[in-house]
């Protein structure tokens, strides 16, 4: 179940909160390890003495609905320090012999809170100030608090919004200091951590390498490994790391899908094979990817049609590898997370092209997925730890299926081409402008939709091209970056005026949500 056995850690018990991840992501902030484990799968058994602290995510459970999660109580037997936070808040009170009910007034959004006494869990964090804006997000609260219990401190709605069992270290919050709407939030996940846990800073890129490096050799021993490298992040990261660890027993094979961004073939090909100078197979299967996409409109089939192929066109290469027990793949702990196989809970599925298990069955090879505790930040740290150069590092993220997802309706050779040109304007005024780095996802995408254009005194009929930048943290989230005026000017006018086909550019000022980042 664990990650680490060696590494003390804060241990977070997940409850279905849609923040469980940030959490996750403001403890490694602060350069310390943590862990992530589903309500439904811990036990009191499986916590030992690395275990320095727990969390208690939020959740869309009712804590009076008794029978809808499960929570071994014994974990609280433990004498470790409990932080609870909002669902986690509520079960901590009410496994202490607590009250909780519905709310009179719901909270969702800010709120303000007010110090009623000193605690070290709240230390430097109100300083003179006589309240904090926080996030607020429930319908139930505490309505009564268990023995021992005290107020640290009280919301307009809910009295007990910072509470404490000073002699056994357990910590409630009903609201979430994990998300960035909570005034100066990480202070009191840092105090948890520092002040009360007492545990060091133990997180960090370069014992990362380290420590990843000698796991890949000890699993990998003597045998090959085949990895799937597609130019982003995520594959590139995986792909020197393991060059790094076993070196010429690493193959990696490149699929040129035929829709790559412009010259993106050849970067891939520079960087790995004649800079890296590592094993790489070139495979152009520009022609049967589109060929097989030929008047597919709907887009989870075109999702379908690219991964299927993918994985057949992988095997057919991976063939003439003789010898190959592993293959490597680029998981990242978000993918994990949001599997059932690890949280034990229910997911939405919106699309359906993702990373976690996408070995075939019929391949008989054992995954390595050195990167599958990591989150986007963390991998891009350790990618500049391992050398590979900035321009790869600071990428950003392109989605599986490529600019067939930024294409809606039917795909065709000449609209590939189009969008390569628009993107390829885009993304470079974005580095002239120094804007690249400022912003989370930037594309352009082509819509099926032509409108009348003139110019000179021609008339004119093509594609209208759709611009978006979104800013964020783990694209969980996401808002659209805000442009100066001159530069959206000066950016429509290089489309429009440069390449034949396009007459008109918008810009995609929806959120996420409602929206998702990629258009399909």
């Amino acid at each position: 179940m664990s990650l680490d056995q060696n590494l003390d850690k804060i241990l977070i018990i997940d409850f279905g909160s849609q923040f469980t991840q940030l959490i996750a992501r403001r403890i490694r902030e602060l350069n310390v390890f943590c862990e992530i484990v589903s309500h439904k799968k811990i036990k009191n058994s499986n916590i030992n003495e690395e275990t320095k602290g727990i969390i208690l995510s939020g959740g869309p459970l009712n804590v009076y609905e008794i029978k809808k999660y499960s929570f071994d109580k014994k974990i609280l037997e433990k004498k470790i320090p409990i932080l609870g936070i909002c669902f986690g808040h509520q079960i901590l009170s009410k496994v202490n012999g607590g009250r909780i009910k519905q709310s009179k007034h719901r909270e969702f959004g800010l709120a303000n809170i007010y110090k009623k006494r000193n605690s070290l869990l709240t230390k430097n964090y109100f300083n003179r100030q006589k309240f904090k804006k926080v996030w607020m997000s429930h319908a139930d609260q505490v309505s009564r608090l268990p023995k021992n219990f005290q107020v640290v401190a009280f919301s307009k709605n809910s009295k007990f919004a910072i509470v404490e069992n000073k002699s056994k270290k357990f910590f409630g919050v009903q609201f979430h200091p994990e998300v960035t709407h909570t005034e100066n939030g990480k202070k009191i996940i840092s105090n948890f951590i520092f002040l009360i846990c007492k545990i060091k800073k133990n997180w960090s890129s370069k014992d990362q390498k380290i420590k990843l490096i000698k796991e890949i050799r000890d699993k990998v021993g003597s045998n090959k490994v085949i990895c799937a490298l597609s130019g982003g992040v995520d594959s590139s990261v995986v792909a020197q790391l393991l060059n790094k660890a076993i070196g010429k027993k690493l193959f990696c094979i490149f699929v040129n899908t035929g829709l790559l961004r412009k010259n993106e073939e050849i970067q891939v090909v520079k960087t790995f094979k004649k800079r890296l100078k590592m094993n790489l197979i070139y495979v152009n299967a520009e022609k049967e990817f589109i060929s097989k996409l030929n008047n597919v409109s709907d887009p989870e089939k075109k999702r379908k049609i690219i991964g299927n192929l993918f994985i057949k066109v992988f095997e057919r290469y991976s063939k003439k590898i003789k010898n190959v027990k592993f293959l490597a793949q680029g998981t990242l702990y978000p993918d994990l997370i949001e599997s059932k196989s690890v949280t034990g809970s229910q997911t939405s599925k919106i699309k359906s092209h993702h990373n976690v298990g996408g070995l075939p069955k019929k391949m008989k090879l054992e995954l390595v997925e050195p990167l599958k505790f990591l989150f986007k930040d963390e991998v891009r740290k350790l990618g500049l730890e391992l050398n590979l150069n900035k321009e790869i590092i600071s990428r950003h993220p392109f989605p599986g299926p490529g600019l067939a997802i930024r294409m809606p309706g039917i795909i065709t050779k000449d609209k590939i081409e189009i969008l390569k040109e628009a993107d390829d304007y885009f993304i470079k005024a974005l580095r002239e402008y120094d804007l690249y780095d400022k912003i989370w996802q930037a594309y352009a995408a082509l819509l099926p939709v032509k409108t009348v254009g003139v110019m000179g005194d021609n008339r004119t009929y093509e594609y209208l091209c759709l611009l978006r930048a979104i800013t964020s943290e783990d694209g969980m989230t996401a808002d659209f970056y805000e442009f100066k005026k001159s530069f959206m000017q000066t950016i429509s006018n290089r489309i429009v005026n440069s390449i034949r086909g396009i007459n008109r550019v918008v810009y995609d000022i929806t959120s996420k949500p409602p929206s998702t980042i990629e258009l399909e």
